[in-house]
């Protein structure tokens, strides 16, 4: 007797996968779409359509969500030739709350150097973890702190720039683990993980349960909403997010409200220490009697 076949389900999603890949789109889409199709083969019979829609429908979740799962199945359904009426979910326009910078930093500060470093570009510039996932040694002007990213969702490129503590410890992380031009610095599924776990320990560790409701791409959103504040300028940051439509930038910059937020104040007749006090964030008030006072928000 051959050999039992394997049951079509355990084979047409990579299949899928393969014909997608053809057709231009990136690994890191392609690992998306792979991982959500195996989680519906796992739930429910892919060949029945309508199994699938009632399971998407039944699960608690957003209908964001449910919507990205009937589009990642409409994929396994073209490739298949099943006729179906793909079910329609309003995606919800939400506010993201943004994070403040202290409570970001509390956790980058318990991380290792490794992750430390990747929060901090998170931080610093907005990167997708998935741009992030993708950047080379190679992609980073060591000297001038200027990263090159691969833009993601098909946005267009664009420079960026790290701050000096930031570019310092990428530095460290770069020569102590001997890292070539060509390699890549990080593993963006790796980098995820990671802030699941950390937020939570040190949310337990400091007694601030808010901290682990933190998420890794909520990084993202305060670098947007950091740089809308200080440049007022929409189409800036549109270019600096990676966005092709503005919509997009809108749904990121709603903003958090700064003007009550409490402020560090420094105060220097010393151009060097202005100069270092530009770099760390501070931003110039006014100039008093010779004293030149800067500030920036806690």
């Amino acid at each position: 007797m051959g050999s039992n076949p394997i049951p079509r389900t355990k084979v047409v999603p990579i299949a899928v996968l393969l014909e997608l890949k053809k057709e231009g789109r990136r690994e890191s889409t392609l690992l998306s779409i792979g991982r959500k199709l195996r989680y519906l083969e796992k739930h429910c019979d892919l060949d029945n359509p309508e199994k699938v829609k009632e399971y998407v429908a039944n699960l608690q979740c957003s209908d964001g969500h449910k919507d990205n799962l009937i589009d990642i199945y409409a994929q396994y359904a073209r490739f298949n030739n099943i006729q179906w009426t793909k079910p329609k979910y309003q995606r919800e326009e939400r506010i993201t709350r943004v994070p403040k910078e202290e409570q970001i930093n509390k956790i980058i500060s318990h991380s290792t150097l490794k992750y430390a470093v990747a929060y901090s570009m998170i931080r610093d510039v907005g990167l997708r973890p998935v741009e992030l996932g993708m950047l080379r040694v190679k992609d980073i002007d060591l000297e001038t702190g200027e990263v090159y990213p691969i833009t993601a969702k098909h946005g267009a490129g664009r420079v960026l720039k790290l701050g000096t503590s930031t570019l310092s410890m990428l530095k460290e992380y770069i020569s102590k683990n001997n890292l070539s031009p060509m390699d890549i610095l990080w593993n963006s599924k790796r980098v995820k993980e990671n802030w699941s776990k950390q937020k939570v320990i040190v949310s337990r560790n400091l007694g601030e349960p808010e901290l682990s409701q933190i998420r890794l791409y909520d990084l993202r959103h305060f670098a947007g909403s950091m740089v809308y504040y200080k440049t007022k300028d929409i189409i800036y940051t549109m270019r600096f997010l990676g966005h092709k439509n503005i919509k997009n930038t809108l749904r990121y910059v709603h903003l958090i409200n700064f003007d009550n937020e409490e402020y560090s104040v420094r105060a220097t007749k010393n151009v060097e220490e202005a100069s270092g006090l530009i770099e760390q964030g501070f931003e110039f008030v006014v100039d008093m009697d010779g004293i030149k006072l800067f500030r920036k928000r806690k």
